[in-house]
C-alpha cells in the first residue's frame, strides 16, 4: 500500500496525468501550432532538458524583445502543425525534448540570442542546445551545426558598422595626409 503512495505521489506520475490531453486539447495544440508557425518567418528548436523555470524566463524574456516567442509542444504534435503548415520539417528526429522559437525575423537576427543563452548556462553546466532551424522564406532546414556558425555571425548593425568603418578609413588616411602636406606648406610659407 506504501509503495502505490510513494508511486501516485511522485513526480512522474503528476507529469503523466498533466501530460495526457484529450482529442479536442491535443486539435488546438496543433491548430495554436499551426498559426505560431504561418505567423513566423523563422523557427529555431532547441532542447532544453534541465533548464531551470527561471532561467527559461529569461530566455523569453529576450526573446520578446525581438518579437519572438519560445513554446513547447509535444513533438507528434508539432510534427502535424508543422506539416499543417506546409513546413517539412519532422521534430521526432531528434532524441531530446524540443522546444521552439518562433519568431518573426530571420533566423539569423534572432539565432545569436538563442546561442548567447547556451554559452550562459554552460557556465553553470546545464545543457541548452539549439537543435535546429528552419527558414521559412527561404523553405530551408539548418542542423545544429549550422545554427551554431549563423549565431556565432555579427549582427546586421554591427555588419553594417563595420561596412562603414572599412568605407571611411582611407578617405580620413588622404585627409590626415593633406593637412599635414597643407601645414607643411604654410611653414614654409611664413
Amino acid at each position: 500500500m506504501r509503495r502505490i503512495y510513494e508511486f501516485v505521489c511522485s513526480y512522474q506520475f503528476v507529469i503523466r496525468l498533466v501530460i495526457m490531453l484529450t482529442k479536442s486539447q491535443k486539435k488546438e495544440h496543433v491548430s495554436a501550432g499551426t498559426k505560431e508557425i504561418k505567423n513566423s518567418e523563422s523557427l529555431i528548436f532547441a532542447d532544453f532538458t534541465g533548464v531551470k523555470t527561471a532561467d527559461m524566463r529569461n530566455l523569453k524574456t529576450s526573446l520578446k524583445a525581438l518579437g519572438a516567442k519560445f513554446k513547447v509542444f509535444k513533438k507528434r504534435l508539432l510534427k502535424i502543425a508543422l506539416k499543417d503548415a506546409g513546413v517539412e520539417v519532422d521534430p521526432t528526429q531528434f532524441d531530446a525534448q524540443v522546444g521552439t522559437v518562433f519568431a518573426t525575423k530571420s533566423v539569423y537576427d534572432v539565432a545569436g540570442t538563442v546561442h548567447k543563452f547556451a554559452k550562459e548556462l554552460a557556465k553553470t553546466k546545464i545543457d541548452f542546445k539549439m537543435l535546429g532551424g528552419y527558414d521559412m522564406k527561404e523553405k530551408k532546414f539548418f542542423d545544429a551545426l549550422q545554427m551554431i556558425s549563423i549565431a556565432k555571425l555579427p549582427s546586421r548593425e554591427m555588419l553594417l558598422t563595420q561596412i562603414a568603418v572599412m568605407l571611411t578609413t582611407p578617405i580620413k588616411k588622404i585627409m590626415i595626409a593633406l593637412n599635414s602636406r597643407k601645414e607643411q606648406l604654410e611653414k614654409v610659407t611664413v
